[in-house]
C-alpha cells in the first residue's frame, strides 16, 4: 500500500571515504525520524545500508542503497554510497539523480585529501554538497584545542574545495569531549544529549570571540553573492535569522558554497540539525531538475536509472530518478513495460502504484535497460550521465566446471548491468578470459557475487602478458616438400619461401612471384594458409608478427596435388627456415596517463622508474588544482598490480588512464626469464 500523501520530496546521497561512518549516519537518520525503532551496525550486520551479503561479510559498503524516511511532512530518499575508490562508479552513478549530498568525513586533517576527486566531481556537475564531520569527538583532546582543531580542519576542506568551505556551526569542548556545538545562523549554543536532541544552553564566555570570528566567516563568504548583506556587514548592522537562513539555501542550491557542520552519527549528536539544514536549505527537486535543463511537471514521464540490481526473489530492479511526469505500475517506457513499481529500503521493498516527479524509486524488469539510460515514453530525451571509469585492474577466470561455460556468458552480461565499471573479454591471444575492475577488492566482490546470485563459482589467476615475437635477420629458398601416399590419390605440395623482417608495427605481408605456373594460382592460397598457422605460434611459442613472406618457387602434381597440400608443405618450410631468422621476444607496451596530487609527484615517478617504465614528462592536470599528470609509457607486463602500489603511495586517490602504444622488444636477460617461465620454446 501506498504511504499517506507527502507534501514535497529530498533525495540526498550520503558520500564520503572508506569507514567515515556513511552508513552509521543513514541508521541515525532513519532512528531520529521514526522510520527504524531501533539502530543496526555494521559490526553485528543488521543496517539498512550495507544490506548485500558482501557488504556484510567485508563489513563495507559496495553497492548503493536506498532508504526512505518521512520528517515534516517531506519525503527524503537517501542513497547510502560506498566508500572505497574501488566502488566509485556506484557513487557517482547515483550522485546524477540527486538534489544534494552529504560528505561523511573524519576530523583527521591528513585524510582530508582522499576527498578531492569527489569534491571534484560534485563541482563540475554542480551538485550541492555539505559537510558533515563526523566523530568530531577525536578533535577534542581538550578544550581548548577542539576549536582550533576544528579550524585546521575547514582549512584543510578549503584547500581542496573550488566552492567556499563555510562553517554552519562550531564545536564546545569540555575535558576532552564534545559536549555540543554553537549554530552559527542563530547564536544559539547546544549540549548533546544521547539519543535525545540537543538542549539549548547559554553561549560559552570563553568561546564568544572564536564563535563571533567562525560566524564572521561565514558571513563573508555569503556576502559575495548578497549585495544587501554585504551593505548590513559594512554598516556593522547584525543580519535576521531568516535573512542569513535565505542565503544559505540560495548559494547551497546553486552549488556556490559548501556548508560544514558537525556531529558523532552513532550517538545521534548533530545529526538533527544536519536534518533540520536538509529541510531549510537543500534544494527541492524542482530547483534540481531546473538545472539539468527540465521543466517538472505531470506531463510525460522522464526517468533515469542510477542503479541495477540483480535480486535473488524479484530479479531485475531498476532504481530511477523521476524527473518528469507521474510514473504508474504498467507505464511503457523506452517500449518496455514497467512489471512493478516499489520504494527501496535496503533489500526490503515496499509496492506502489504510481510515484511523481522528484521521487527515486524502483522498476521491476525493464530488460534491457542499462544504469545511465534515460526512459521515456517516446524515446525523447538523452540526460547526460557519469562517465564510466577506466578499468585498471584484472583477473583471468575460469569456471570451477567446464558445464558451466554456457551459463558464464549469461551471468557476466548480469553482473555488468549491475556495474558498468566491470568489462570483460576473450582475449584473441592468450584465449583467456580476463575481467577488469577497479582493483583487487572490486573483483573478489564481484566474483563472490556471481557464485553466490548465480551459482558460478571460478578459478582466477593474474592474466597472461599478451607475449609476441618476431625476426631479425631474413631467410631465402626455404625448401618445404609435403608427400604422402595411402592408397588412391596422394598428397603433393611443394614450395620455396623467403621469410623478411618487416619494420615494427607492419604486421604480416605475404605474396608470390611464381613465374611459368610452376604452383597454379588455385593452391597460392593454401601456401598463405599454412604460413598465417605457422606464426600462430612461432619458435619462441608466441604469435608472430612483422614478418613478409613471398613464395618464390615450387612444383606440383597434376593428380596429387591440392590446396591443403600446398598449406601442410608451407608449414614445414616455415619451421625450417623460422629458426634461421633469430627470432626475438615482444612485449606489448602501454602508454599511461598518471593523475596524482602534486605532493606524491616524486613517489610517482619513482613508481614509473622502478616498473621499467619511461618517463615523458609531467605537468598540471588540467582544472584539478594542486594535482600533476605524468605521462609515460610502461611494459604491461609492469602494470599489472600497479594500481595497488599507486594508491598506496598517493593515500588512494591516484588515478591513471593508458591505451596500448607498440610493442617493444624485451631485454634479453628478461625474456630468458619469460621464456623459462611459460615454458615455451621451439615448435
Amino acid at each position: 500500500m501506498n504511504h499517506k500523501v507527502i507534501g514535497a520530496t529530498r533525495n540526498i546521497a550520503i558520500v564520503g571515504p572508506y569507514l567515515s561512518g556513511k552508513t552509521a549516519l543513514l541508521e541515525s537518520l532513519l532512528s531520529v525520524t521514526g522510520a527504524i525503532t531501533r539502530k543496526g551496525n555494521a559490526k553485528d550486520g543488521n543496517t539498512i545500508g550495507d544490506s548485500s551479503p558482501e557488504a556484510r561479510d567485508r563489513k563495507m559498503s559496495t553497492e548503493v542503497n536506498a532508504a526512505s524516511t518521512e520528517y515534516e511532512n517531506v519525503r527524503f530518499t537517501f542513497l547510502d554510497c560506498p566508500g572505497s575508490i574501488e566502488f566509485a562508479q556506484e557513487t557517482l552513478n547515483a550522485l546524477i539523480g540527486v538534489d544534494a549530498a552529504i560528505v561523511v568525513c573524519e576530523p583527521v586533517t591528513d585524510r582530508t585529501l582522499t576527498l578531492a576527486p569527489l569534491f571534484k566531481f560534485l563541482d563540475d556537475w554542480e551538485i550541492p554538497h555539505l559537510v558533515f564531520v563526523n566523530k568530531i569527538d577525536r578533535a577534542c583532546t581538550d578544550e581548548t584545542t577542539c576549536g582550533s582543531n576544528f579550524t585546521n580542519i575547514i582549512n584543510a576542506l578549503k584547500s581542496i574545495s573550488s566552492r567556499p568551505i563555510v562553517p554552519h556551526q562550531y564545536p564546545i569542548g569540555q575535558n576532552e569531549k564534545i559536549i555540543g556545538f554553537i549554530d552559527l545562523v542563530t547564536e544559539q549554543a547546544y549540549h548533546y544529549h544521547p539519543g535525545a536532541p540537543a538542549d539549548p544552553v547559554p553561549l560559552p564566555e570563553h568561546l564568544q570571540a572564536q564563535e563571533n570570528e567562525a560566524r564572521q566567516q561565514m558571513l563573508e563568504e555569503l556576502a559575495n553573492f548578497d549585495d544587501n548583506l554585504l551593505a548590513e556587514l559594512l554598516e556593522e548592522i547584525n543580519p535576521h535569522t531568516e535573512e542569513i537562513t535565505r542565503d544559505l539555501k540560495m548559494e547551497l542550491g546553486a552549488d556556490l558554497i559548501v556548508p560544514v557542520f558537525i556531529g558523532i552519527a552513532e550517538q545521534d549528536f548533530g545529526v538533527r540539525p544536519l536534518l533540520e539544514a536538509l529541510l531549510r536549505e537543500a534544494p527541492a527537486p524542482e530547483t534540481t531538475a531546473q538545472r539539468r535543463g527540465l521543466i517538472q511537471s505531470d506531463e510525460k514521464v522522464t526517468a533515469q536509472v542510477l542503479k541495477t540490481y540483480y535480486t535473488p526473489q524479484g530479479g531485475k530492479l531498476s532504481l530511477v530518478r523521476i524527473w518528469q511526469g507521474t510514473l504508474a505500475d504498467g507505464t511503457t517506457l523506452n517500449g518496455i513495460r514497467v512489471n512493478g513499481l516499489y520504494r527501496l529500503n535496503g533489500w526490503q521493498t515496499q509496492s506502489l502504484t504510481n510515484a511523481r516527479a522528484g521521487e527515486i524509486v524502483a522498476l521491476g524488469r525493464l530488460e534491457g535497460v542499462n544504469t545511465g539510460d534515460t526512459l521515456t515514453v517516446d524515446r525523447t530525451k538523452s540526460l547526460p550521465k557519469a562517465e564510466i571509469l577506466s578499468p585498471v585492474y584484472a583477473l583471468a577466470i575460469a569456471p570451477e566446471k567446464r558445464n558451466d561455460e554456457v551459463k558464464m556468458t549469461s551471468a557476466l552480461a548480469k553482473l555488468l548491468e549491475e556495474d558498468p565499471s566491470l568489462v570483460w573479454q576473450q582475449h584473441g591471444d592468450t584465449h583467456e578470459i580476463i575481467l577488469w575492475g577497479q582493483g583487487e577488492i572490486h573483483l573478489k566482490v564481484s566474483l563472490e557475487r556471481l557464485r553466490r546470485k548465480y551459482n558460478l563459482p571460478m578459478t582466477t589467476h593474474l592474466p597472461q602478458v599478451p607475449y609476441k615475437e618476431t625476426i631479425r635477420k631474413p631467410a631465402s629458398a626455404i625448401h618445404g616438400r609435403y608427400k604422402h601416399q595411402s592408397g588412391g590419390h596422394g598428397q603433393f605440395g611443394d614450395v620455396y619461401l623467403d621469410i623478411q623482417p618487416q619494420p615494427r608495427g607492419e604486421g604480416f605481408n605475404f605474396c608470390d612471384r611464381i613465374v611459368g605456373g610452376v604452383v597454379p594460382k588455385q593452391y597460392i592460397p593454401g601456401v598463405e594458409i599454412g604460413v598465417r598457422e605457422y606464426l600462430d605460434r612461432g619458435p619462441l611459442g608466441f604469435p608472430v608478427v612483422d614478418v613478409a613472406v613471398t613464395l618464390t618457387n615450387g612444383s606440383y602434381h597434376s593428380v596429387d596435388s591440392s590446396e591443403q597440400a600446398f598449406k601442410q608443405a608451407a608449414r614445414l618450410a616455415m619451421q625450417e627456415g623460422m629458426p634461421k631468422c633469430e627470432s626475438v621476444l615482444l612485449e606489448p607496451i602501454a602508454k599511461v596517463e598518471i593523475h596524482t596530487p602534486n605532493e606524491f609527484t616524486s613517489k610517482v615517478l619513482q613508481l614509473v622508474s622502478g616498473r621499467r617504465g619511461q618517463i615523458l614528462g609531467y605537468e598540471s592536470k588540467s582544472n584539478w588544482k594542486g594535482w600533476d599528470t605524468v605521462t609515460a609509457y610502461v611494459p604491461l607486463a609492469e602494470m599489472q598490480d600497479s594500481i595497488v602500489e599507486l594508491r598506496s603511495q598517493t593515500m588512494g586517490v591516484g588515478f591513471f588512464h593508458w591505451e596500448f602504444d607498440r610493442l617493444q622488444e624485451v631485454p634479453e636477460p628478461l625474456a630468458k626469464r619469460v621464456l623459462l617461465t611459460t615454458g615455451n620454446g621451439k615448435n
